[in-house]
């Protein structure tokens, strides 16, 4: 009975994980920034991209999913290093990490290096109602 008890309390954990968002999800890619409170570029992305990121192709690809940096950094599973510094942009795909921005120099900057993050991203199969023609 114990060993159920630990199993079950086990997924029970994970689970409260991936809902607060500190598991990344396999099978789909995701941009997460890892943010700080009263990070000033942090505020500038905010200002200059988020509002319309959920509207763009990358954030079609790449849904944007914020985690808070807490002290000393995150060991976020799925990411090939620590992160240490706010903000920091890592892509997603499958549960692992393929990119990374670290720090925010404007929006040209960001939507440039993001650009080159997704050219590799397999991108999604959209189905409708009529045969698709592969010309």
């Amino acid at each position: 009975m114990g060993l159920i008890r630990s199993r079950a309390w086990a997924l029970l954990a994970f689970l409260a994980l991936l809902c607060a968002g500190l598991v990344p999800v396999a099978g789909a890619a995701e941009l997460v920034m890892f943010t700080r409170d009263g990070c000033p570029w942090c505020a500038r992305f905010e200002r200059e991209v988020a509002p319309a990121y959920h509207l763009t192709e990358e954030g079609r690809l790449a849904p944007l999913r914020r985690v808070e940096l807490r002290p000393g950094g995150s060991t976020l599973a799925g990411l090939a290093a620590p992160v240490i510094a706010a903000p920091t942009f890592v892509l997603f795909e499958d549960g692992r990490e393929t990119g990374r921005i670290t720090g925010y120099q404007g929006d040209d900057a960001f939507w440039g290096l993001l650009g080159k993050m997704l050219a590799d991203v397999p991108q999604p199969i959209h189905r409708s109602g009529t045969a698709a023609r592969l010309d």
